[in-house]
């Protein structure tokens, strides 16, 4: 049985009241708690019927969605789970709803080789074990980075949406250095992900120029009237191919980057390529050292990954990044004189 959002958010605030042993909860405390709970995740004002969650209790009891929940009602007004260790958000998955995940999953596999959906292997191995800890009962064996109270997450499905209808908004932004927020006139064209921090993409309507706002400074977000446009020199297909991290303008060109490997350190570099570009330029028979070359946009990004590998990786060219590093790496240094 098909369940929308809005059903789905009243049955999670019902179970989460539900579960709150310390309150009474009567009928009017239900449809309170949801209006406010649709109100603060969905932006919908008008509120919650009584019908509607005396239908989400029967629903919630019922075997239709898989929940049997015991809800009980006690001295003829108030509501309660009859097992107070009860929670929808524990509920086990079915023999049979088990095989059918695990039949798309096997099914997703399939797109794995294909270079459009080469992306979908983390969403499967993530579904897989999933679907073994339900099956088995066991830890995860498979972890992934994730902090998913970053600030600005909550813009991603409306920012999507928005991109998706080519529609033209006004972002209020503040930068970590400024004292007021911003106002922007953009046309949103992608929405990427960088060490676990989400960056909206889009054009300035005054002079299209590219921008690149981290969501975690973005104030608030709406529909504006303006006219959508696309910007023929930003192809969101390739425009990262030649850049580390996020950091690029419209008309930026890549540069050969050449660097010094430590022989400790060559085979990681090997083996993970700090950028797709990687070539071998010069093994050194002698010491084991090696000489790489990227080709890619010099931006502050590159610059930081270089800096995690401290005293095995040196940059030989061009020279404007040798000195940025030296610099950096001076001042850095110069904080540990007196330790």
């Amino acid at each position: 049985m098909p369940v929308n959002k809005n059903a789905l958010i009243r049955y999670k605030t019902i179970d989460n009241c539900l579960r709150n042993r310390y309150r009474r909860w009567t009928l009017q405390d239900l449809v309170d708690a949801c209006s406010d709970a649709l109100d603060e995740l969905e932006g919908i004002k008008k509120g919650v019927s009584v019908r509607s969650v005396q239908s989400d209790i029967q629903m919630m009891r019922s075997d239709k969605l898989g929940y049997n929940a015991p809800i009980e009602v006690y001295e003829r007004k108030y509501y309660r789970y009859a097992d107070p260790e009860y929670s929808i958000a524990d509920m086990q998955i079915s023999q049979n709803d088990y095989e059918v995940m695990q039949e798309a999953v096997n099914m997703l596999r399939q797109l794995e080789d294909f270079e459009q959906f080469t992306e979908i292997s983390d969403v499967i191995n993530r579904l897989q074990d999933k679907l073994a800890i339900t099956k088995n009962n066991r830890k995860s064996i498979i972890h992934f980075d994730s902090m998913p109270h970053l600030k600005g997450l909550q813009l991603l499905n409306p920012l999507y949406n928005y991109i998706a209808h080519k529609q033209t908004l006004r972002i209020m932004y503040q930068s970590f250095s400024a004292q007021n927020p911003r106002e922007y006139i953009l046309y949103p064209y992608l929405l990427k992900e960088f060490r676990n921090r989400w960056f909206l993409f889009g054009c300035q309507s005054t002079d299209m120029k590219l921008c690149d706002l981290p969501l975690d400074r973005i104030a608030s977000i709406e529909p504006c009237d303006e006219p959508f446009q696309e910007n023929p020199d930003f192809d969101s297909e390739h425009f990262f191919d030649d850049v580390i991290g996020v950091s690029k303008n419209l008309h930026d060109k890549p540069q050969p980057v050449k660097f010094w490997v430590s022989r400790e350190l060559s085979q990681y570099i090997l083996t993970k390529p700090i950028h797709s570009s990687q070539k071998l330029v010069e093994r050194n028979s002698e010491d084991g050292s090696c000489i790489f070359q990227i080709d890619v946009v010099i931006n502050i990004e590159m610059y930081s990954v270089f800096m995690t590998y401290g005293p095995g990786i040196k940059i030989i060219s061009p020279q404007k990044a040798v000195t940025y590093m030296r610099d950096k790496l001076r001042k850095a240094a110069a904080l540990y004189d007196d330790v």
